[in-house]
């Protein structure tokens, strides 16, 4: 289309394409209207104030799309789905083969992974979550690797730059990927923005991304993406699927496992 330079009439489009899409990208957005990112994000930045938009990593998300608007503490985390996550830890640690060197993501479902893992010394596990640490550092034979950093209380896990930075010069098998949202159209998303930047580099590092996650966040779409879904090769959830999220499979080409 022709370059649409006028302020006002590109910032009602943008306006336009936020409500019916769900969410947009600035490098498309920049390239559809004729201007650079920085004018793009000025414009999502106007959208932001004006309650049409939530600023998200890349883009933005329609504001009224966001409907996980405050992430629980792990105390409240730790006390709801508690059957499912465990059904789902110990199908997700079935698994993990001798030999193999995994990721477990912060979260109470990759806590149930930990806990259910076979203790052998030929499995070497990396994690950014402090109680998932612990609960390996039970095992006698796992190897555990602590992926160091800052600490963020409200989940008792480490972020950062230098946490990004540990996973340079590593190649994992497997990453078991924790989630706050997983919406078959705008992703697996997560509430904390540096938790987000981790596991993208997490997902560059494995071989097989495998998402856990119980089906209420099914349809949940937080601030920042992770990953779009068919970025994903397995899902481990609980009982059957939604018939959107079973198709999705299929077209996507990640498998499903019920636990």
């Amino acid at each position: 289309m022709a370059a649409v330079r006028d302020t006002s009439e590109r910032r009602q489009q943008i306006s336009a394409m936020v409500r019916e899409r769900g969410s947009v990208q600035v490098t498309p957005l920049a390239r559809r209207f004729g201007v650079s990112v920085q004018t793009i994000r000025k414009d999502l930045h106007y959208l932001q104030e004006r309650g049409v938009a939530e600023r998200a990593y890349g883009g933005a998300i329609a504001a009224d799309a966001v409907n996980v608007v405050a992430e629980a503490p792990v105390e409240t985390k730790r006390s709801i789905h508690t059957d499912e996550k465990a059904r789902i830890g110990a199908l997700a640690a079935a698994m993990v083969m001798p030999g193999e060197s995994i990721v477990l993501d912060s979260g109470t479902t990759t806590l149930q992974i930990a806990l259910a893992l076979r203790d052998d010394e030929d499995i070497t596990v990396l994690t950014n979550d402090l109680e998932i640490g612990a609960a390996l550092s039970r095992k006698e034979r796992i190897n555990v690797v602590m992926l160091g950093g800052t600490l963020r209380r409200k989940n008792m896990a480490f972020y950062g730059a230098q946490t990004v930075a540990s996973l340079d010069d590593l190649h994992v098998d497997k990453l078991f990927l924790g989630v706050d949202g997983l919406d078959i159209e705008r992703g697996i998303t997560t509430h904390f923005e540096p938790e987000a930047m981790l596991n993208r580099k997490m997902v560059q590092a494995a071989r097989s991304v495998i998402a856990v996650t119980d089906r209420s966040k099914f349809g949940r779409v937080c601030l920042h993406r992770i990953i779009n879904v068919e970025e994903i090769d397995h899902l481990v959830t609980d009982e059957a699927v939604t018939d959107e999220v079973q198709s999705a499979s299929e077209r996507l080409g990640f498998r499903i496992h019920l636990a």
